[in-house]
């Protein structure tokens, strides 16, 4: 038994150090949709973005493509016409050809220009129901503030939120309502009339005429973590006073909170605590809400966000919800990001309840790299690190799409892999309790 447990731990050591350059293991954080398109997919992932026009078949978008690296995932969103933006630190990336190209948005404009985002770390962005582009700065060597544009990103805005020591977070746009916006924000510390130093404190604020003027929610009652890192996390698609708002690491030792508003954030209820970290939170319609919080702590609602159920056992005796890392929204469908090895088997799922859930894709079903045309960064940069000797290709075992209810064959021998390789391609499950710890930490790391 020692023995084993030793091989079990060597194995485990052996496909992290080479799982991943930026060093994790490769998962599924999050699913974005494009309006209007019923089959198309946009996932990310902790080694690039994955995209489905037919929800079949996945093509790759490497990390140097879009314009990032290390331990960071960026916020996606998709507009009606399909140009895919991407928050970044340094600019929000945008791709107007399917993502075979990335370019920074207002990198032309000159310096000084107040619409300037390029450089700036751009953290936080949503689409209004009408196509204007909202984004959200936190950057520690700017001013930051949140701009709005209506030429599909060609341009941008600031919308009189400029502060020298709020970073701005995220920004949400009411479905129902253009002009309706939330965004939160955190100042890390401050100075008192006696010259002392205030603790961190954070911010919630609205519009309703399209950024002309905020009101500030007095946050009476809500618990903070202490860095005071706050989120908005949904908005009602059928009322745009209703919102959900999340706290970051108030509820120790590690989790966070979930509360609601049906004011407009004027007051804020506590609906939830979890023992880990909200990932994010979807309205599959007016009454049912989904939380995603990793694989110990997804939760669902059916009255609107008022009260939370544990999503495992919701309607199903054979408890078979995901280990869900996101979830999302796409007409009457949820998906999700499951655990692409043990136990779920399913690197996205979909679902139209909420509680059975099916495999839309795994890794190992991976096509291969966008397909781009010469010249252009998706051919001459991510194609060559998809296929020949330590590719993406070979790490991960692909063996092409598997559609129209093809069974899920778990693939349980891992691929032996060059050190320094891209991905883990093997069943880290397979080592029992201590690989799903390994894999429940990584779940837990913090998107930055």
């Amino acid at each position: 038994m020692l023995q084993a447990m030793i091989r079990s731990v060597a194995l485990v050591a052996a496909l992290s150090a080479t799982a991943f350059g930026n060093g994790r293991p490769p998962l599924t954080n999050g699913v974005f949709f494009r309006p209007g398109d019923a089959h198309s997919q946009y996932v990310r992932t902790t080694f690039g973005l994955l995209i489905s026009h037919d929800d079949c078949t996945f093509r790759w978008v490497c990390e140097q493509n879009i314009g990032y690296g290390g331990a960071f995932d960026p916020k996606y969103a998709i507009a009606t016409d399909g140009t895919i933006f991407a928050t970044t630190y340094n600019g929000l990336r945008v791709s107007r050809d399917n993502g075979c190209t990335f370019t920074t948005a207002t990198a032309d404009a000159p310096v000084g220009d107040p619409g300037r985002i390029a450089e700036l770390w751009i953290d936080a962005i949503d689409i209004g129901p009408t196509g204007e582009i909202w984004v959200a700065t936190a950057d520690s060597g700017h001013p930051n503030n949140v701009y709005r544009s209506t030429d599909n990103g060609v341009t941008f805005a600031p919308r009189g939120m400029s502060s020298p020591t709020i970073w701005w977070k995220s920004v949400l746009v009411a479905p129902t309502d253009p002009q309706r916006a939330y965004v939160t924000g955190y100042q890390v510390a401050g100075v008192a009339p006696d010259g002392g130093q205030l603790p961190p404190t954070a911010h919630l604020m609205r519009t309703d005429d399209g950024g002309a003027t905020w009101f500030e929610s007095p946050l009476a009652g809500v618990t903070l973590g202490q860095q005071a890192v706050s989120y908005v996390v949904g908005v009602s698609p059928t009322d745009a006073d209703t919102i959900l708002y999340a706290t970051e690491y108030s509820h120790p030792p590690s989790g966070d909170r979930l509360y609601r508003s049906r004011d407009g954030g004027a007051t804020l209820t506590e609906v939830l605590a979890t023992t880990s970290h909200i990932h994010n939170v979807t309205f599959l319609d007016a009454s049912t809400v989904v939380v995603a919080a990793g694989p110990a702590d997804s939760f669902i609602s059916v009255d609107g966000g008022a009260t939370f159920a544990p999503l495992k056992g919701y309607l199903d005796a054979q408890n078979n919800a995901p280990q869900l890392d996101c979830v999302g929204k796409r007409g009457d469908e949820l998906f999700g990001c499951g655990a692409n090895w043990n136990p779920d088997f399913k690197a996205i799922v979909r679902s139209t309840d909420a509680a059975h859930w099916t495999k839309v894709t795994r890794f190992v079903e991976i096509a291969g790299p966008l397909e781009c045309p010469a010249g252009t960064p998706g051919a001459d940069v991510c194609a060559p690190l998809w296929s020949g000797s330590g590719g993406l290709q070979e790490q991960f075992g692909t063996t092409g799409p598997a559609c129209n209810g093809t069974p899920v064959v778990p693939d349980v021998t891992p691929v032996k892999k060059p050190a320094g390789g891209c991905c883990d391609a093997g069943d880290v499950g397979s080592s029992g309790s201590l690989a799903a710890l390994v894999g429940l930490a990584a779940r837990r790391r913090r998107r930055r």
